[in-house]
């Protein structure tokens, strides 16, 4: 009971630091929550300096996931005991609710912010999440890094990601969410708590691709939904709508109008009863 208490005001305080003028701490929450939560740092530049080691041990810097595509980005520990493993299911339900493939129009990395896990374990959290998702060539391009404090630490300052350890039940306190980060490593958008609607999920990477991925539906939805900062969500834009209904009204009208002009410029033959 103890942990679901936990893992509730966590995620509370997920949604509370969505805002980025409501990120100080509430009265109320435990103190261990003091300083933890996410703040976003939209249009950042990550750091692809940084070292980590991939699921094989081998010393790898961060740029070397970008460059080409959008790469979504989550933060979290392999051993976590709940908290970590509701964002990690609640990634593989958005991708694979994705018509996108991973590796075919985007990147996914996952970081552990615990500096006493090894790439064993990232291996074996790998393994996993790529039979779930069943699709080829995600293997290539879904990356479980691990790495040291220092690195870890200039990571997560970089994105906004605050987090400390509980010494007392012996685990990270931490808030809950994913980034989407664009070809180049800037920090695009961001989704808090543990369900990331597919949806909003893919006008992020077609966003942060600059437009190089997507089809013709997904820029008129893009003209249509406007990303709130302060809900980490995307919402309907009615002014952008009643323009968009607007000038299909307009193209609608003048596409008749041609239609009546050319029928009386080319009038049917009447035919000859006889």
């Amino acid at each position: 009971m103890r942990i679901r208490a936990i893992v509730l005001l966590l995620s509370i305080a997920a949604v509370v630091s969505a805002d980025p003028a409501a990120t100080t701490y509430q009265p109320g929450l435990p103190p261990i929550l003091k300083d933890v939560g996410i703040d976003q740092k939209l249009n950042d530049q990550v750091p692809l300096d940084l070292t980590f080691r991939d699921e094989h041990g081998q010393t790898v810097t961060l740029g070397k996931y970008f460059g080409s595509k959008p790469v979504v980005l989550a933060l979290v520990y392999y051993q976590c005991p709940m908290l970590c493993n509701m964002v990690l299911n609640g990634m593989l339900r958005s991708f694979r609710a994705l018509s996108f493939d991973i590796g075919g129009q985007y990147e996914v990395v996952t970081v552990s912010f615990d500096p006493q896990e090894r790439p064993v374990l990232a291996r074996a959290k790998q393994a996993s999440y790529i039979d779930k998702y069943k699709r080829p060539g995600a293997v290539n391009s879904w990356h479980f890094l691990t790495g040291d404090q220092p690195e870890i630490d200039k990571l997560a300052k970089a994105v906004g990601f605050r987090y400390k350890w509980d010494a007392e039940r012996k685990q990270f306190a931490h808030a809950s969410g994913i980034m989407v980060l664009t070809p180049s490593g800037r920090l695009a958008r961001y989704f808090y708590g543990i369900e990331y609607s597919p949806n909003a999920l893919r006008l992020a990477i077609v966003e942060a691709s600059n437009g190089q991925i997507g089809s013709p539906v997904d820029a008129v939805l893009l003209y249509c939904f406007h990303y709130d900062a302060n809900t980490g969500k995307y919402t309907l834009l009615i002014s952008n709508v009643v323009k968009l209904l607007a000038i299909v009204t307009a193209v609608g009208l003048f596409g008749l109008i041609g239609i009546f002009l050319w029928r009386e410029r080319h009038p049917k033959p009447v035919e000859n009863p006889c």
